[in-house]
């Protein structure tokens, strides 16, 4: 065989196998790995967003709950608490409105009976009042759990600002106020505020 022959023999050859290797390679890089591992979708639960619009409704159907409870106490009387005279004397509850609080004054229930005085039992002195200082989220719940008793006037509440403070303070006191009576009207119940010449 000539060798110029011979030689294109062999080019053509070199350049075939060059092909195949070249399509391998290509088809390799093309197709997925058998040892590569695709990473896990994260299986954590994703944090649930609660929007203010859901809180706000959240709380109306709390304010709601509150006053169905509250609804068992019967309407106020207007002729009997109008006619009390002295806040000493007042038997519903009594709120005093503070800057950031509000406090909630009912009558304290009776002491035990602790000392024998031949065949019968002495109570213990005992205050007139109990109080307890609260948020303004928190009275909802309070009100609702007091016992029919302590409404003997039907669904009204006294109240009174603590005006004691400096003028700057007694302005975050009126906003509470306005605040305390929208909840308070909300709750269905009635505002009564305690005039200023009674004691």
């Amino acid at each position: 065989m000539p060798p110029r022959l011979l030689l294109n023999r062999t080019l053509v050859a070199i350049g075939g196998w060059a092909g195949a290797l070249a399509l391998t390679l290509s088809l390799t890089a093309c197709s997925p790995s058998s040892t590569s591992k695709s990473t896990p979708a994260s299986t954590q639960p994703a944090t649930p967003h609660v929007s203010a619009h859901a809180r706000a409704l959240a709380k109306e159907e709390q304010i709601a709950a509150y006053s169905q409870q509250l609804d068992a106490i019967p309407p106020p009387a207007k002729t009997r608490y109008m006619a009390i005279s002295s806040s000493a004397r007042w038997q519903n509850p009594f709120l005093t409105i503070h800057q950031n609080s509000v406090e909630l004054r009912i009558p304290a229930p009776p002491a035990p009976r602790t000392t024998r005085r031949g065949h019968r039992y002495a109570r213990r002195p005992a205050p007139l009042w109990k109080t307890t200082k609260l948020t303004l989220d928190a009275l909802p719940a309070a009100l609702a759990a007091l016992p029919e008793s302590n409404w003997p006037y039907g669904r009204v509440i006294a109240y009174q600002d603590d005006l004691n403070g400096s003028p700057s303070a007694r302005v975050k006191v009126r906003r509470n106020e306005e605040k305390t009576l929208n909840l308070l009207n909300d709750l269905g119940v009635v505002s009564y505020e305690w005039p200023r010449n009674r004691h």
